[in-house]
């Protein structure tokens, strides 16, 4: 208990500490860039520095690398580096077990095995994530069932998530998205309760905490990404964190073509599949992590800064977090745009100009439950030959998300570089904005002419 206080404390203190700086002094900056014209008419940007390049990388990497190539065992069951990363990602998120994969994509398919969901099998999944959370479902030949989104966070509503269950029911798999986390209190009692497994998806939230306690570690499993553009990047790469022993061996089996043990040569425990992490990513992962938590806090530091400027503009709401939301990893900056406090200025357009002005943006997921493979999927032979017509014929009416359909019409995203930024480059986001508030109305004609 001590140490969930102490990390509160440590942020309630680093933001109090961002907010009183900001109100003790404001940049000319700050001041004067909104009486600029707007860069998307000619005028200058108002943030004029280069992105933080990624991955960041130094002879760390290259030397790890070398290592690897020189053993020539590059492969995981003749080498060691895969070993030595599971052994510190599972210490350092405090879990009992790690299993790498090929992607974070495969650890959502072992997972999923291990949890033995298959064909008519209902999983309950959020609306607004990556695709990759419900074409793990449908690769298990299951049922992807939508629950609205709570429109504030950007995250599921669990509110919504019992009145979605069925006798057909399974399993959970809530997204930690954007780094922060969902209501995880709510969700466990609610499985609990109707018996059902939690999978995490936390591929992109790594270090991110509910109650102090790392996301992955709090279901029955959890799944990370490694892949490019994630904190921690191997290019490709994920891995299933658990404390259950029984889940742990059937994902290490599945995941090794089904052997039971890494050396069983050609004797086999059950079905499988070769998704195995090289000994190349293993020794790249090694090296990234050792800067993981400094770039987290310098995240945390440019977004709680980022939140308090940005929450200060009629029309920009950034997303809230739940109570027991005691770190968030930031890989998304999630806003919502609401367009009637800049001239009824549209989304795409407000988006274009401040991409103009230097700040790169976008408008994140659109409406996962609607999107047209998902009918030709459950019109599949197999699918009609697993699901009785009437669920099938009964699909689209029953996974409508109004919230989240307006959610995907005013979400603003700024991506994870941004917030390795510099404090100023913060100021600076915000300035532009300003900008194009006050120059809307101009926009706005300009947009309708």
């Amino acid at each position: 208990m001590k140490s969930k206080l102490t990390r509160r404390r440590f942020i309630s203190a680093t933001a109090a500490g961002v907010v009183t700086s900001q109100l003790a002094s404001q940049t000319p900056l700050a001041r004067t860039s909104v009486d600029d014209k707007l860069a998307i008419l000619g005028g200058p940007k108002t943030r004029t520095a280069p992105v933080t390049s990624w991955p960041i990388l130094n002879e760390l990497e290259e030397k790890e690398l070398l290592k690897v190539l020189h053993s020539k065992r590059w492969n995981r069951l003749g080498g060691s580096e895969v070993d030595r990363f599971e052994k510190v990602w599972a210490e350092r998120l405090n879990a009992k077990h790690c299993v790498a994969t090929s992607s974070g994509t495969s650890a959502l398919v072992t997972a999923l095995t291990a949890l033995d969901i298959g064909p008519g099998d209902e999983v309950i999944v959020p609306p607004y994530t990556f695709v990759a959370t419900i074409n793990t479902v449908f690769l298990q030949h299951a049922l992807p069932v939508f629950v609205d989104t709570d429109r504030a966070t950007s995250q599921i509503d669990a509110t919504k998530i019992e009145a979605a269950i069925t006798k057909r029911t399974r399993a959970i798999i809530p997204v930690h998205l954007g780094g922060s986390v969902a209501n995880m209190d709510m969700i466990l009692a609610v499985a609990k309760k109707h018996n059902l497994s939690v999978l995490e998806d936390a591929c992109q939230s790594h270090l991110a905490e509910w109650r102090g306690q790392k996301v992955g570690t709090l279901g029955a499993l959890g799944c990370f990404s490694f892949q490019g553009s994630k904190h921690l990047n191997s290019g490709e790469g994920g891995a299933i964190m658990t404390n259950d022993d029984k889940l742990a061996e059937i994902s290490r089996s599945f995941q090794n073509q089904g052997r039971a043990e890494p050396d069983s040569g050609f004797q086999y425990a059950r079905n499988g599949d070769n998704r195995r992490l090289t000994e190349f990513q293993g020794a790249i992962l090694l090296a990234q992590l050792t800067r993981l938590e400094e770039q987290a806090r310098t995240r945390e530091t440019n977004a709680a800064y980022l939140r308090q400027l940005l929450g200060e503009i009629p029309g920009i709401s950034p997303a809230k977090m739940y109570d027991g939301v005691t770190r968030n990893a930031y890989h998304i900056f999630m806003m919502r745009y609401d367009a009637n406090h800049f001239s009824g200025l549209p989304r795409e357009k407000f988006i274009k100009a401040l991409q103009a002005e230097g700040v790169p943006c976008s408008g994140g997921y659109g409406p996962l439950n609607k999107e047209p493979f998902i009918q030709k999927t459950l019109q599949s032979r197999a699918y009609r030959h697993i699901y009785p017509a009437k669920v099938l014929a009964d699909w689209a009416a029953r996974n409508r998300c109004p919230e989240n359909d307006n959610l995907c019409q005013e979400a603003l995203w700024f991506g994870n570089l941004i917030l390795l930024g510099t404090r100023q480059e913060m100021e600076q986001i915000a300035a532009a904005i300003r900008k194009i508030q006050k120059h809307s109305t101009q926009l706005a004609k300009l947009a309708r002419s």
